[in-house]
């Protein structure tokens, strides 16, 4: 049974290069880290230091021979697939091995998962993440947590390694994904309430990038305001960190997850369709900020 990370035993799994997976990984590689690394664009891989990792062909070949494994995927399917595919995760995991898995998913696919990894002899561990490749590049990121406490320990070194704070949400597997969901609803509705906002200050006139400024030192001084504010007042969608068919996808869930528990949230279906509408104009790989900022401005005719 595994009962630490000792930096003797060091090599861990990595599944998911994408604009997130790159940062964590180079962070994890610096902790001391050796990383066995599987994507499907294998190219993504010479982005890390060649010494410190092995390249795989198969997610099963990443998690093969190592205790811990993290996935940083970008859909419930693919997801799915890595895990319990063909080539999965759990064909050769090790028994007790905890599998860290920090995407953005619905709780249903968080459980799914983890009475797989039950059910083979290995554990799972909800971590999913706050915010943008910055962030995780500057090991800020702010990390949720659910499942058994053993295997939170088992990740706490790692966890340390890429983000600034963990936060513990109990022991179903669900939990931290019912978190990081609720979360991406406020940006975005934080987002469409700041595109509207300022936009109806351009249109009377006034420079909203100075309104953006005023807004984000004084009535809204908080993160969120200030750093998305800014991006939207000043149209800046460059470069992409989240894509709007994700954001969409986000969306998704938190309409299902508000149905599912008749807890009704009239705010969802206001950014579900600004989103829909984003990707319905082909916009779904543009950064969620332009899906949102952009489609109000459009509507308003600026």
């Amino acid at each position: 049974m595994i009962t630490s990370t000792n930096k003797t035993h060091n090599k861990i799994g990595f599944i998911g290069l994408g604009n997130m997976g790159v940062p964590m990984a180079k962070n994890l590689i610096s902790a001391g880290y050796r990383l066995q690394v599987y994507n499907r664009t294998i190219s993504k891989a010479g982005e890390l230091d060649a010494a410190s990792r092995t390249v795989c062909q198969t997610p099963a070949a990443a998690a093969n021979g190592v205790d811990i494994i993290i996935t940083m995927l970008s859909e419930d399917e693919i997801l799915k697939e890595a895990v319990l595919g063909e080539e999965g995760i759990l064909k050769t995991f090790a028994k007790n091995g905890v599998h860290i898995s920090m995407s953005t998913i619905s709780p249903d696919t968080a459980q799914l998962l983890s009475k797989a990894h039950v059910t083979a002899g290995s554990r799972y561990l909800a971590a999913p993440v706050f915010g943008r490749p910055d962030a995780a590049a500057a090991k800020k990121l702010w990390i949720c947590t659910s499942g058994d406490e053993q295997s939170k320990e088992i990740a706490k070194p790692i966890l340390e390694s890429l983000g600034q704070g963990i936060f513990d949400f109990g022991e179903d597997a669900g939990g931290a994904n019912v978190v990081k969901v609720a979360g991406n609803f406020m940006i975005l509705a934080s987002m469409e309430m700041m595109a509207e906002a300022y936009t109806l200050a351009e249109k009377n006139g006034l420079d909203r990038t100075k309104v953006a400024e005023f807004f984000g030192s004084t009535l809204f001084n908080a993160p969120i305001f200030q750093n998305y504010g800014k991006l939207i007042a000043g149209k800046q969608y460059q470069p992409v960190g989240f894509k709007s068919k994700l954001g969409y996808k986000d969306a998704r869930i938190a309409f299902k997850l508000s149905q599912q528990a008749e807890s009704p949230m009239p705010i969802v279906s206001i950014v579900h369709n600004r989103l829909l509408s984003a990707v319905a104009k082909g916009w779904g790989d543009t950064d969620w900020v332009e899906g949102v900022s952009r489609g109000v401005s459009e509507d308003a005719g600026v």
